[in-house]
């Protein structure tokens, strides 16, 4: 019977400890990542080119540990994700997100640059408005003027040609409406427009002043004819009325 006792008060410890740690096991949540493992888990996504679980897990990083030194390239590479995954309205908020919350980093010539890439990406068809053209025109202007030293100026310069491109064949569309309805003056009007405007999109300029000489002539010829029929008309009323 001693023995017994002594057995229980040497095991009693033991069994009172695996029991609690049973109980944590199976009544306490699971400790959280840390937000050096959530960061690590979302840059093996993107590896992976797994875009849709690298933004989930930046977002959760930035939700969790907002002030943690992994947040902010978190916050960046977020944007990063969006981009890659072709979610490109995403990304142009998230890039703008960034810069205003964080306007001295190192990365803004990128974070710019890349802010313009995404609004252009966005452009579809030359029949569309061509605003967000205008904006990824001033975010490339941006990086070269204030970033002139960094990687991303001659990029920056053609996307800027691009954008102007684009711009300019938005308009020659518009002309080229206005002249399929045979609204002759509108369309000389608009095709003059281009000219003017569009001097550094030489192929489009010099079409749309070609095409404007041959609208401003119907658009006269159509105003003789219209003249014409008024005064023949007048005649035959006053002959009418004779």
């Amino acid at each position: 019977m001693a023995k017994r006792f002594l057995i229980l008060a040497v095991l009693a410890p033991y069994l009172l400890l695996t029991g609690c740690g049973i109980i944590d096991m199976i009544y306490l949540p699971p400790s959280e990542d840390t937000a050096q493992e959530i960061f690590e888990a979302a840059n093996d996504a993107m590896g992976e080119k797994n875009y849709v679980r690298a933004v989930e897990l930046y977002n959760k990083l930035r939700d969790t540990y907002p002030f943690s030194p992994y947040t902010v390239d978190a916050e960046l590479s977020l944007a990063d994700a969006y981009f890659l995954d072709e979610e490109y309205e995403l990304a142009a908020e998230t890039y703008k997100d960034f810069e205003a919350l964080h306007p001295r980093h190192q990365a803004i010539p990128y974070v710019v640059y890349q802010t313009g890439m995404s609004l252009l990406n966005q452009f579809r068809s030359i029949d569309r408005a061509t605003t967000i053209l205008e904006e990824a025109h001033a975010c490339f202007a941006r990086v070269c003027e204030m970033y002139p030293d960094t990687p991303y100026v001659r990029g920056a310069q053609e996307k800027m040609l691009k954008c102007r491109q684009l711009m300019a064949e938005h308009e020659l569309y518009i002309a080229d409406v206005f002249w399929h309805m045979k609204k002759y003056g509108v369309a000389w009007r608009r095709y003059e427009y281009v000219v003017q405007n569009f001097g550094d999109v030489p192929e489009v300029s010099a079409h749309a002043k070609e095409k404007a000489l041959a609208a401003y002539h119907n658009y006269r010829e159509t105003g003789a004819k219209e003249i014409r029929g008024e005064r023949e008309g007048s005649w035959k009323k006053w002959f009418k009325w004779l």
